[in-house]
């Protein structure tokens, strides 16, 4: 069964060792300066977004069917059956397109690495399959983070909504946004006010329809590219050879 991860930012209180736990598993710097800032980026997967009293974590979502690795023309990114999205560094060939797929803007590229990589939360899926929970949920010291079966979870954030009338927005962030996630949120106030708005549908479908139609125009493009490299290869023949027949005195040959 897939795994996932369920957020509920009403047992959050803001500590941030979930932004270290992360930090420390993935290998990043982690500093005040670091811990300060409320977005994700390539040294940072998953931050802790503070509205006046209220939080909310913001990471990669690990989508059921993540358009990232539908756009990947190499397979770097790949969706596990446990659930996290995998990435592959040595498959990826920097093209970027996860970047401009991912409905959540995830995906950050290391502009400033003279070998740059894609960075992103993979889920810790090391530690998933070998049956361990995720650092960030791990760590949590209020349990506001908790890993389990993604079905269990669902059932566990029902129960809480139906539990507790007036107390969560009655949804669950995740649970169908992008085809689903394996992270789903919770939240007293509305998603939105965190930037969370994403489709119902599963997004690699859209990818597809314009994927699909790249070959139609790959013989064409090759095609005149192939016409573009003729004649510019025929053109330096031509020099050559008319290079040739004049004398190196820069006469013609013809009579003064």
């Amino acid at each position: 069964m897939s795994k996932a991860l369920l957020y509920d930012s009403t047992m959050c209180i803001g500590c941030k060792q979930c932004e270290a736990a992360c930090a420390e598993q993935n290998k990043l710097p982690y500093t005040d300066a670091i811990a300060a800032e409320e977005k994700q980026s390539e040294h940072k997967f998953t931050a802790i977004l503070t509205r006046g009293d209220k939080f909310m974590r913001r990471l990669c979502m690990n989508c059921q069917e993540p358009a990232c690795a539908s756009v990947c023309p190499v397979g770097a990114l790949q969706k596990t059956s446990l659930g996290p999205v995998t990435y592959d560094a040595d498959k990826c060939m920097g093209c970027r397109y996860c970047m401009v797929a991912c409905p959540f803007g995830v995906p950050k590229y290391e502009w400033n690495k003279l070998a740059p990589k894609v960075r992103k939360c993979t889920m810790c899926p090391d530690r998933v399959a070998s049956g361990k929970p995720t650092a960030c949920a791990e760590i949590c010291p209020t349990g506001a983070t908790k890993f389990g079966e993604r079905d269990d979870l669902i059932n566990e954030a029902q129960q809480r909504i139906r539990d507790n009338p007036g107390k969560y927005v009655p949804h669950i962030y995740g649970l169908t946004e992008a085809g689903g996630t394996s992270v789903l949120l919770l939240s007293s106030v509305p998603f939105e006010d965190f930037g969370y708005k994403t489709p119902d549908y599963a997004l690699p479908m859209l990818t597809y329809r314009i994927l699909s139609r790249i070959p139609d125009f790959v013989p064409l493009w090759g095609l005149a590219l192939g016409g573009v490299w003729w004649i510019t290869h025929r053109r330096e023949e031509v020099a050559a050879s008319e290079g040739q027949k004049t004398p190196a005195n820069g006469h013609n040959g013809r009579k003064q």
